[in-house]
């Protein structure tokens, strides 16, 4: 293996363990999903797997991802069954962008290396 290899290889397991890298990649894996569909679900898991062994400010945002995901998903439950009556469209737009300000902010936390003051709320 050559040192280009190595470094290559390291810049990788940043991404991939838990830490700030792996963090803004869980929120951008979330956004993109608005696009691709599935990154969401690849950003749970990297959440799930990393949240014991990251520090405890980084903690705090994987539990905010986690509850930002199924918060999400069952607000979009709801919504389905309220475009029967016509007001789930709505409610879809406004879950979609209760998703994209929760990632803006956490992204912006992250980046200043603070932790998310009540990852628990179904608030932004």
């Amino acid at each position: 293996m050559t040192q280009d290899d190595d470094q290559i290889e390291k810049q990788i397991d940043d991404w991939m363990s838990a830490g700030p890298n792996n963090v803004r990649l869980v929120y951008i894996l979330y956004l993109v999903s608005f696009v691709v569909g599935i990154t969401c679900i690849v950003g749970l898991v990297f959440a799930y797997m990393n949240r014991s062994k990251a520090a405890p400010w980084l903690q705090t945002h994987y539990t905010f991802l986690i509850r930002t995901f199924w918060i999400g998903l069952l607000m979009f439950f709801v919504s389905l069954v309220l475009t029967i009556v016509g007001i789930g469209f709505v409610l879809i737009l406004a879950i979609a962008v209760w998703v994209i300000v929760r990632c803006v902010i956490g992204l912006q936390k992250v980046s200043r290396n603070e932790p998310v003051e009540n990852p628990e709320t179904w608030m932004i």
